[in-house]
């Protein structure tokens, strides 16, 4: 080879072993592994910010953003700095939550979607086809089964072989002094999460000794009613003799709650109220808001507030730097940081080499303990919840724990 050839040939060996080299130590290379880098993981989230009825749980997504930056102050995983685009808003509405699911993916290339909160989920199957890790609120069947998508407290919604979750059940049968000779009425808004809701709770207030009295899901999901009458009178006929059921149970969101629980009230009902959602200082800045939903018991499936355990401690404290300043908790930023602590949990399990198959691997014998939603396991959480939960009731303007977080055994369901 003439000089000149072998000049130029070293020259372009010796570019190679130094890109390699630069390659090898780090750096921010491209890696094969969508939305992962030497340095970073992607990820994004998918929230109901915004909706019809003005329902947000938009803090969902602080609290993500809270539990990743501690993640990140600590060293990130395995050395690799979590990047969070933060959430889609979906709206609430399907064809925006398949839309934003399809923008994480092909447009901003994520590894994982956490967290992922909404009453729909058209998501899911995109998101398990492409083979995202998607980690959530498993209160929709999409989160029971399919091999890439997580519930942060279990399945809340199981298929046949499945399990269920007793916390509300029991916890309401403790505070209304037994089960036995107690009615019931459930209620919930006429869509998917309603229906599946209705399903599965009517199954779990019977196998804890309750009559269910009336059991629909009926309220219009896409507007709010007006008039309240038609449902009221049909639930306060329907207990025993035609008289009112000792408690009503909704499955519904804030705003159907307070114009429900306002309607009951006016027509002189004095049993036991409670719902799963309605445990936010921010709603009792309202009168109107806070007198509806005064004696409420309210089911939270995670440690509450008033809790002083090293890990609610440790949850304040990154809420409050994440948001700047003091702000008034809410389950909707529980909701982001344990689905937030849940995939950071497997992935660092998974360890350095970080692809789909290793986090999936890490999953699928993955288990901990002590965490503000109790006892985790995987793959045990693709059929059942984590089972421990609470109740807090709303009195004098403030919040109090009415039964203390507890971890039930759970029962099939079929």
């Amino acid at each position: 080879m003439p000089r000149p050839l072998r000049v130029i040939a070293a020259a372009f060996a010796l570019l190679l072993v130094t890109a390699c080299n630069s390659a090898s130590s780090g750096g921010s290379t491209p890696s094969s592994v969508r939305g992962v880098t030497a340095d970073t993981i992607k990820v994004g989230g998918i929230v109901s910010m915004t909706t019809a009825s003005g329902y947000s749980k938009k803090d969902t997504d602080l609290g993500a953003r809270a539990r990743y930056d501690r993640a990140n102050a600590e060293g990130g995983v395995n050395g690799r700095k979590i990047q969070y685009l933060g959430a889609e808003d979906d709206g609430q509405d399907p064809a925006r939550n398949l839309a934003a699911a399809r923008k994480l993916v092909q447009q901003d290339e994520v590894f994982a979607v956490s967290p992922m909160s909404s009453v729909t989920f058209a998501g899911a199957d995109f998101l398990d086809g492409q083979k995202v890790p998607t980690v959530g609120w498993g209160t929709l069947p999409s989160f029971c089964g399919p091999a890439h998508i997580y519930g942060f407290n279990g399945c809340l919604v199981p298929t046949p072989g499945g399990t269920l979750n007793q916390t509300w059940p029991e916890s309401l049968a403790a505070v209304l002094g037994g089960a036995r000779g107690k009615s019931v009425a459930l209620i919930a808004g006429d869509n998917d999460a309603g229906k599946f809701g209705i399903r599965t709770f009517t199954q779990g207030f019977k196998a804890a000794g309750f009559r269910v009295a009336y059991a629909k899901a009926v309220v219009p999901a896409t507007s709010m009613p007006s008039d309240w009458s038609a449902y009221t009178k049909e639930i306060l006929r329907s207990g025993p003799g035609g008289g009112a059921p000792d408690a009503v149970v909704s499955v519904m969101q804030t705003p159907y709650n307070i114009g429900l629980f306002t309607a009951l009230k006016r027509s002189g009902y004095k049993g036991l109220i409670t719902d799963p959602t309605d445990y936010d200082p921010g709603l009792l800045a309202k009168e109107a808001t806070k007198q509806a939903l005064d004696g409420v018991h309210v089911l939270l499936q995670f440690q509450p507030f008033e809790s002083d355990s090293p890990a609610m401690r440790q949850f304040k404290d990154d809420i409050k730097k994440a948001a700047g300043k003091d702000v008034p908790l809410n389950m909707h930023m529980m909701t982001g940081y344990m689905s937030a602590d849940l995939f950071l949990s497997i992935a660092r399990k998974a360890g350095k080499d970080l692809t789909v198959e290793s986090f999936q691997n890490a999953a699928a014998g993955f288990s901990d303990s002590g965490t503000l939603v109790g006892d985790r396991a995987e793959p045990k959480g693709k059929k059942e919840s984590f089972g421990c939960g609470a109740l807090v009731r709303l009195k004098n303007g403030r919040y109090e724990v009415a039964v203390p977080f507890k971890c039930y055994p759970p029962i099939p369901f079929g």
